[in-house]
């Protein structure tokens, strides 16, 4: 398994893995029920996932995909405020986190007490990754196939390296392009002045790839953690899920699941999910059976 995600000095995701529960402060995610735009409204969700068994709360200001234009000064003002208020309120029970592929976001959202960065554009801004360094927070490194911020993927293609077997499969061409990508984002983070337990690789489902890519990419997960540190596993109701099903996105769960519990058993660490509850015993029931958990009420046959 991928070792813990470790943040300001403390390990997440010691037993079983950790959730990482998506509260976005917009009102057009592709997720209706992730729709957060009201403060109280987004409070609530928030402590509806602790209950659940969410560890690390992300916050976000803009939608991923294609949509309207929100500068930064927008992004600022919907995320940084909301995060200080869940400092001030939640104190350090909580990891907070928040979706931005901008360095001054990084920023104020680092003096509004931010302790994770979860950069879904690659290094898109390549400042991000130096203030994570620069203020001692944690940081995702992600891929994205080269696309720039909130772009959708088109004729998607990757290459096998020139050393590649004969008979090597053309899907493990994304696998090499993300393993390869990744360890050099982490090393740049590192290098940074990242703790190293604290980068966390994320092979970005959907974002640059086709939906074979991506079931690939869950299928392979072990490659992955042959990385050396933590995974991030941001799998919750996208389109390769919806596509491979031919489901929209409300009715997605259950594939979410099934490949939340092959990417937990691959050595998968941390599950970004809007479903936090449902996600939470999926990962528990995985940790059990590799025995990592004893069962909570083992009374049968006794």
């Amino acid at each position: 398994m991928s070792p813990a995600l470790r943040v300001r000095g403390r390990d997440v995701g010691v037993h079983g893995g950790a959730v990482m529960a998506i509260v976005n402060r917009t009102t057009d995610s592709f997720f209706p029920s992730a729709r957060h735009a009201d403060d109280d409204v987004a409070l609530a969700a928030v402590e509806r996932a602790l209950r659940d068994g969410a560890e690390i709360i992300d916050v976000g200001g803009v939608r991923a995909g294609v949509g309207p234009e929100v500068t930064p000064a927008e992004e600022i003002d919907r995320v940084a405020p909301f995060v200080a208020r869940l400092r001030a309120e939640l104190g350090d029970t909580v990891v907070l986190s928040v979706d931005t592929w901008r360095a001054e976001v990084a920023e104020a959202v680092a003096d509004a007490g931010a302790d994770l960065l979860n950069d879904t554009w690659a290094g898109a801004d390549p400042g991000l990754v130096e203030v994570a360094g620069r203020r001692g927070l944690a940081v995702v490194v992600s891929h994205t196939g080269g696309l720039p911020p909130r772009t959708d993927p088109h004729d998607v293609r990757f290459d096998l390296p020139p050393d590649a077997p004969a008979d090597a499969d053309p899907l493990d061409a994304v696998v090499h392009d993300v393993v390869t990508t990744l360890a050099a984002g982490a090393a740049r983070a590192v290098a940074c002045g990242v703790d190293p337990l604290g980068v966390l690789v994320d092979p970005t489902h959907d974002f640059g790839k086709r939906t074979v890519d991506s079931l690939r990419l869950v299928r392979r997960t072990p490659a992955l953690v042959a990385l050396g540190h933590p995974v991030l596993m941001a799998l919750s109701r996208k389109d390769f899920v919806g596509e491979t099903l031919d489901l929209p996105v409300d009715e997605r769960l259950e594939g979410t699941l099934a490949a939340t519990a092959l990417a937990a058993w691959g050595g998968a660490r941390v599950f970004r999910a809007h479903d936090v509850r449902a996600t939470r015993r999926t990962l528990d029931m995985v940790a059990a059976i590799r025995g990592d958990l004893a069962p909570r009420a083992a009374v049968r046959g006794l």
